[in-house]
């Protein structure tokens, strides 16, 4: 890349607010200086980044301003601009352990590309219901402080030849023009198995198209996360494709007690606390609704200017929140 091409690509990623797009470009520039042995230049680059990234990051808040899909991509992506860190979420270690080694590779991947390398950046997630695969989705956005795009999939499917396929390459041009984390959730709509008898050739198509677009070199690192609960459906094939294939499994009863304690803040709770009703209620309630039944307990304990928590009204919240569930599986009569 020519210097005049650098210049003109930092004062568009500085107009379009796109941080880690800008840093990239100095991290290039800094590349290119140190292969022409000006080392000197290029640890002051990278150092001026990491000082810059650490400023940044130095807030509380997740949350980032970020410019929302327009034209056609309106409909096929939703934008969230996440407000979860991995410390909010409760998971299993090796599942932990394998996000974070992702967050490095992600957060140095320019060192990365300079070694020849690229960051892993394909994760698939499987589980069942409730079991955390969004929330964690939203985490790693956080923690790599990119905006989160949900994929609409009953946009994104339609019943014309082509136009699925068409519809995905906008999707997959996106991810080429802008960073970020990309959820296809219930990816199973897309990625079931083509043998399979309720298939038809349309959708081999698009099958056969997301695992050509997946292979196509990603020049922004864009994490692209499918997440299912029915692996069991998925093709063999795009298994193999994905960097990390990540198993969540149903909380535990001490994991479900850690994120209410997680949540509680700034409020306390009694020694007194059943957990065993507490735990009867939550159970079958996925992370995040468990996440929202605290916190708006925690806020009318707030609003009553109370210090510690009312154990019945937490329970209360999380019942509802059961019951609202029950209702939207319920069959329409």
């Amino acid at each position: 890349m020519s210097n005049t091409k650098q210049i003109l690509a930092l004062l568009r990623s500085r107009a379009e607010g796109d941080d880690e797009q800008f840093y990239s470009i100095i991290l290039q520039v800094a590349a290119s200086e140190a292969r022409q042995g000006h080392r000197t230049t290029a640890e002051e680059l990278r150092a001026a980044v990491d000082a810059a990234r650490a400023k940044r990051s130095g807030g509380a808040s997740v949350a980032i301003p970020f410019s929302k899909p327009r034209g056609d991509l309106e409909t096929l992506i939703e934008l969230r601009a996440p407000r979860t860190k991995l410390e909010d979420v409760v998971l299993h270690q090796d599942v932990l352990n394998r996000l974070q080694d992702v967050i490095r590779q992600q957060q140095k991947r320019d060192w990365l590309r300079e070694h020849g390398k690229t960051p892993n950046r394909t994760i698939l997630f499987l589980g069942p219901p409730g079991s955390g695969k969004t929330m964690t989705a939203e985490a790693l956005a956080g923690e790599l402080r990119l905006p989160l795009f949900v994929v609409r999939l009953e946009s994104l499917i339609t019943r014309f030849m082509g136009e699925t396929a068409a519809k995905l390459r906008l999707v997959f041009d996106e991810t080429l023009r802008k960073r970020g984390v990309y959820l296809f959730d219930e990816f199973d709509a897309l990625g079931g198995k083509r043998d399979s008898s309720n298939d038809v050739a349309e959708m081999r198509r698009v099958l056969n198209s997301f695992l050509q677009l997946m292979e196509e070199p990603n020049p922004t690192d864009s994490v692209l996360i499918g997440a299912t609960n029915h692996p069991e459906i998925l093709d063999r094939a795009l298994l193999r494709r994905f960097d990390e294939v990540l198993e969540f499994d149903p909380p535990t009863d001490d994991q479900i007690a850690a994120l209410i304690r997680k949540n509680l803040r700034p409020i306390r709770y009694t020694k007194k606390v059943n957990w065993d009703e507490v735990l009867a209620s939550a159970r079958g309630l996925s992370q995040a609704e468990i996440v929202r039944a605290v916190e708006d307990a925690v806020k009318a304990a707030i609003l009553d200017e109370r210090k510690t928590l009312r154990v019945d009204d937490l329970i209360g919240r999380l019942k509802n929140r059961k019951d609202m569930q029950t209702a939207f599986s319920r069959p329409k009569k």
